[in-house]
């Protein structure tokens, strides 16, 4: 049975198309649906670049209101559309893929489409009817895209980044309550998967969480900065053709307030408009992250390995069975999908670099897939930081009687006696107890080279684990 979709006629520079009666895009939006069908990634699947979208729409006009440029009905118009699209309406009739050629053209046409058949029926005429809101000539007035999508994009960068805040810092302050409850648990520390000197396990988790601290710290005192410093009102090349000269300044002050946020006016709009530096940058401090959650999944799975044969210093929280063929057998799932969601973050940013690089003269054609790239980093990242908090690390268990034995059966602990014996006889216990089987404890109590009020001291836990302090 053939169902009869009810459709009204739009017309744009290549002819007309018959639109969805029920859509508030238009022509364009249809076309971009029509061309681009590339990633399983649609504009409503992000709804925070779609509110920035909104953010900046509302303030050109505001700007464009201030200055006489748009009748208040219409101005009104506009205001309530963005208002619905900030308050998270109407997403769903964003629905092209974030991969695009054009320059982001389709995203923002998409958004002046939407807001101009919203404020149509908040005028009271129906979607489509043009000639008394338009989506180029009201809503995209004062505008390109090429000031708008760049400028937007970072308003949802800087809104995305806050987001990430909390589950970063809450898997930081779980890595820093399970090095405190770890604090007395003697260990061995491994260089290059060899026996090291001695360290407690608090302090290895508790080096974990200082090195992601370091990195949320980078991201909040640098980013803001960045990425508030944005090109709008230089409109196609960042010359600010066809604005006025007042235009930018009171684009920018609605901006800021309507978003919270200290946005500033780029110096040069020329460069700011051809630029993705800050892009790169985000990018690669989210792969620096991403690069230590790795290295961090990667040492929780060595140190539970086992639970027999391995490590086994540490019992991770069993998840779920982990083998079809073998049974009893638990599998590190949680640190094992953190480092796939780090090498996807990591590919991102590859993607985002070659993107940029990519630009030629006045714009940079590439800038849909630097955005899709960034918010994928930044939505995956916090998810995988939740994941691992809450289902690793929170629940992590000390083997601490093994972790002891380990320390006492060590070569590796001959090296806090080489300041009492000397490096070649250090040397030669060593190579003893390693051909030998027995324990570098026995050997040395055996020749008689230390007293055992000596080697009680010596290999006390706090002299083991930092610097000794200087007798007066």
């Amino acid at each position: 049975m053939n169902i009869e979709i009810k459709t009204r006629t739009e017309k744009d520079l290549l002819g007309s198309k018959e639109v969805p009666f029920h859509c508030y895009y238009g022509v364009q939006t249809l076309r971009a649906l029509e061309n681009f069908n590339l990633s399983v990634h649609k504009l409503s699947d992000f709804p925070i670049f779609i509110q920035a979208l909104a953010m900046v729409k509302s303030a050109c006009v505001d700007a464009n209101f201030k200055l006489n440029k748009i009748e208040e009905n219409k101005y009104n118009a506009i205001q309530y559309a963005c208002q619905q699209l900030i308050n998270g309406s109407y997403h769903s009739h964003f629905p092209i893929d974030m991969i695009q050629g054009g320059a982001g053209t389709s995203t923002n046409m998409n958004a002046n489409e939407v807001i101009a058949n919203i404020g149509l029926e908040f005028l009271g005429y129906a979607k489509g009817e043009y000639q008394h809101l338009h989506p180029n000539n009201d809503v995209n007035m004062s505008q390109s895209t090429n000031d708008v999508y760049p400028s937007a994009i970072k308003i949802g960068l800087l809104f995305a980044l806050d987001h990430l805040n909390t589950p970063f810092q809450k898997l930081i302050e779980s890595l820093s309550s399970k090095a405190n409850e770890f604090s007395d648990i003697l260990k061995m520390g491994r260089t290059q998967l060899q026996d090291a000197v001695p360290m407690t396990l608090g302090q290895e988790f508790s080096a974990f969480a200082h090195t992601l601290q370091n990195d949320l710290q980078k991201l909040n005192h640098i980013m803001p900065d960045s990425l508030s410093v944005i090109n709008l009102g230089g409109t196609a090349i960042g010359t600010g053709i066809n604005t006025e000269t007042e235009y930018r300044i009171k684009a920018i002050q609605a901006l800021s307030e309507i978003t919270g946020k200290n946005i500033s006016s780029a110096p040069d709009l020329i460069e700011a408009t051809t630029d993705m530096g800050d892009f790169v940058l985000l990018s690669s401090l989210l792969k620096r992250t991403a690069t230590k959650l790795s290295k961090i999944s990667n040492d929780l799975r060595l140190l539970s390995s086992g639970p027999r044969t391995g490590i086994g210093e540490i019992q991770l929280e069993p998840r779920q069975p982990g083998s079809s063929i073998m049974p009893g057998k638990v599998n590190p799932v949680i640190p094992e999908a953190m480092n796939l969601a780090c090498y996807q973050i990591i590919a991102n940013d590859l993607a985002i670099t070659l993107a940029a690089e990519g630009g030629q003269l006045q714009l940079n054609a590439f800038e849909p897939l630097i955005a899709l790239k960034l918010f994928e980093s930044i939505e995956l990242l916090g998810k995988a930081m939740q994941m691992l908090n809450e289902k690793c690390i929170q629940n992590i268990r000390a083997n601490a009687a093994h972790c002891q034995h380990l320390v006492e059966n060590s070569i590796g602990i001959v090296t806090v006696l080489n300041p009492y014996l000397g490096y070649e006889t250090t040397t030669r216990i060593a190579k003893m107890a390693n051909e030998s089987g027995e324990s570098v404890l026995a050997l040395i109590k055996a020749e008689g080279l230390l007293s055992d009020e000596i080697l009680a001291n010596v290999l006390a836990v706090h002299n083991m684990i930092q610097p000794k302090q200087h007798a007066a």
